[in-house]
């Protein structure tokens, strides 16, 4: 019938159909490139804030003049401080990255600090005191290594000013960033950590006081130019 076509008014219309054009090679390349060359800045802006760092120990410890050496071992690269289970000796946690900021002096060792612990401690802090006014650039830490008691006497000795800070942390983690001489245990060295949280030096064990002194001197001048007192 002729009225039959014009009372449907969708009869042989055509369906509607999208096309989804792709971005043009070009542009995905540029993308690529611009996040290539935005790491390349990335990595040259650390390389740069650490070539103070990596040339003081290198003037001091590596390139050195004729007739000198380090008396305590150097820890080439140093290792980087590690999100340890730090808790205080109330059992509150505490955020490894705030041991950063300071030279550190390290002793490591169980709750029942022996006479070879006690003289590490002992040790610590004459060392402190030696570098006189630079003393300020240096913090004192033991990382007590169980959750066993520890003597009221000796936490009493150790908050002397300025007080050592005694943190508990599992054996298991500081072996992972921290290491003994072969032949020795973690807890026959004294350990000394830059302010970047790298452990980067290792004491002998049973060193002499002056001689470890004559290296931390060294550091601490070596590191003048971009190490400040405080965190």
């Amino acid at each position: 019938m002729s009225g039959s076509n014009s009372s449907n008014p969708a009869a042989g219309a055509e369906p509607l159909s999208f096309t989804v054009h792709s971005p043009p090679r070009a542009d995905l390349a540029d993308a690529a490139q611009r996040t290539r060359a935005g790491r390349w800045k990335l990595l040259g802006v650390v390389l740069f804030c650490a070539l103070p760092v990596i040339a003081s120990y290198l003037s001091y410890f590596v390139i050195r003049p004729e007739g000198r050496t380090n008396y305590a071992e150097l820890i080439l690269p140093p290792r980087e401080l590690p999100p340890l289970a730090l808790t205080d000796l109330q059992g509150r946690s505490v955020d490894a990255a705030s041991l950063r900021g300071q030279w550190l002096l390290v002793v490591v060792g169980p709750a029942a600090c022996d006479e070879a612990c006690e003289q590490q401690l002992f040790l610590q802090r004459q060392l402190r005191e030696m570098t006189g006014r630079e003393r300020e650039r240096i913090d004192k830490v033991w990382l007590v290594t169980d959750d066993a008691p520890i003597a009221p006497a000796l936490l009493q000795a150790l908050q002397a000013t300025p007080a050592v800070t005694v943190l508990r942390a599992p054996a298991s983690e500081v072996a992972q960033w921290l290491a003994p001489a072969a032949g020795e245990s973690l807890a026959s060295h004294l350990y000394v950590v830059d302010p970047m949280g790298q452990w980067m030096m290792r004491a002998p064990a049973r060193p002499e006081p002056s001689k470890l002194k004559r290296d931390l001197d060294r550091l601490l001048r070596a590191s003048a130019s971009w190490d400040q007192p405080g965190r």
